[in-house]
């Protein structure tokens, strides 16, 4: 009801307000329920704006790419179809992607998130981290999707992957961080250190797409999944960017990542082979031969003259023994690589060699080749 105050101070009823006032309360009362079941009218939640929002601003960056191998056999040659996602890393047309999904392909076709189709040729490729770049030309429009920071990411932090799994472009995906520093073994048996594990859906066709965070920025290269079924079961995994960052320069320029090397062939020992060989150590590298002018040949490495055979292999002993090479012990061929990743070209890292009963410490002056 609605009252009026009297000149006198008296509430006093006016019976036709009251009667309009109803009307209209029912009436608002009407319009707000409409309003509140309308479609589109339900306001979206902080979480659902940050995923309209990254994906807005990735999507464009992110490409379909469809390949064409020449697979021969005994009586014939055809065209066998692949397909994977990839991310546009520079104005210029260069593309990021996984080196198994363009390995060994004739033709390499690149959709971008328009509908636009181009040929792109093959510019370098690491397989020990599976990573390559391709690149389109540069036409107008093309936007690079910007590269965060691997080494900030925590287990539980949101991500994103947007791909073309099973052909469907565009297609986005969420879930976590579920671990960090895997190793990941490859079909082709090479491992990868220190990869992510991502429950975000990861299916046939999202290799190569981008892993993204919150920010809208790249962290990771959706590489593999898990699955006894060949389907998504919630374990995915991405090569960081990070190690991408630091290999994306040498693949642009050299078609190749340029490492550090010795210039040594060597034999890998175990327990039974050196007592078999009567060898002071159980583990480490023998050394059987040494590149002359080779970074291990400047440093003094020696390799073996004398050679024994054992079970129809021959061993070439006298040579020297690496066991530590900066401060970390090698024990395999892999060792040998992980202790000189990352080191630049002229500096000095110590290098332990058992030599005959002495142990010795060589400076070994880092040199890369590509």
């Amino acid at each position: 009801m609605i009252y009026k105050v009297s000149e006198t101070g008296r509430a006093e009823l006016q019976p036709w307000k009251t009667v309009l006032s109803r009307h209209l309360l029912l009436l608002l009362a009407a319009v707000c329920a409409v309003l509140a079941y309308a479609p589109g009218a339900h306001a979206l939640t902080p979480e659902e704006k940050t995923n309209i929002r990254v994906y807005r601003e990735a999507s464009p960056s992110v490409v379909n790419i469809t390949t064409t191998t020449l697979i021969r056999d005994f009586f014939s040659i055809y065209p066998q179809k692949g397909a994977g996602s990839g991310s546009i890393i520079d104005p210029n047309g260069y593309v990021l992607t996984n080196y198994h999904v363009i390995e060994g392909a004739s033709e390499i076709t690149v959709t971008l998130n328009n509908g636009d189709k181009y040929s792109a040729a093959f510019v370098g490729a690491d397989p020990e981290n599976d990573i390559a770049v391709i690149k389109i030309p540069a036409v107008k429009g093309l936007q690079p999707l910007r590269l965060g920071d691997s080494g900030r990411l925590q287990v539980g932090q949101k991500v994103y992957a947007i791909g073309n799994p099973f052909g469907l472009n565009s297609t986005l995906t969420t879930g976590i961080i579920s671990a960090l520093g895997r190793p990941l073994t490859t079909e082709s048996g090479r491992v990868i250190e220190n990869v992510i594990q991502t429950d975000a859906p990861i299916n046939p066709g999202n290799s190569g797409g981008p892993l993204i965070n919150t920010s809208g920025e790249m962290v990771g290269i959706n590489t593999a999944i898990f699955s006894p079924s060949g389907g998504n079961v919630g374990i995915g995994f991405a090569i960081p960017v990070n190690t991408a960052k630091g290999l994306i320069p040498d693949l642009i320029k050299y078609g190749r990542v340029k490492r550090p090397w010795l210039g040594i062939t060597g034999v890998p020992l175990w327990r039974e082979l050196s007592m078999a060989l009567r060898l002071p150590v159980d583990t480490g590298i023998l050394v059987s031969e040494v590149e002359p002018g080779g970074p291990a040949a400047r440093a003094g490495i020696r390799g073996g003259d004398r050679p024994v055979e054992i079970s129809g292999i021959i061993f070439y002993l006298g040579g020297d023994i690496i066991i530590e090479i900066g401060g970390r012990k090698v024990a395999s061929m892999d060792d040998l690589k992980k202790a000189l990743r990352g080191r630049k070209e002229g500096a000095v890292v110590p290098v332990k060699v058992v030599r005959g009963r002495k142990v010795l410490t060589l400076k070994l002056r880092v040199r890369l080749k590509a």
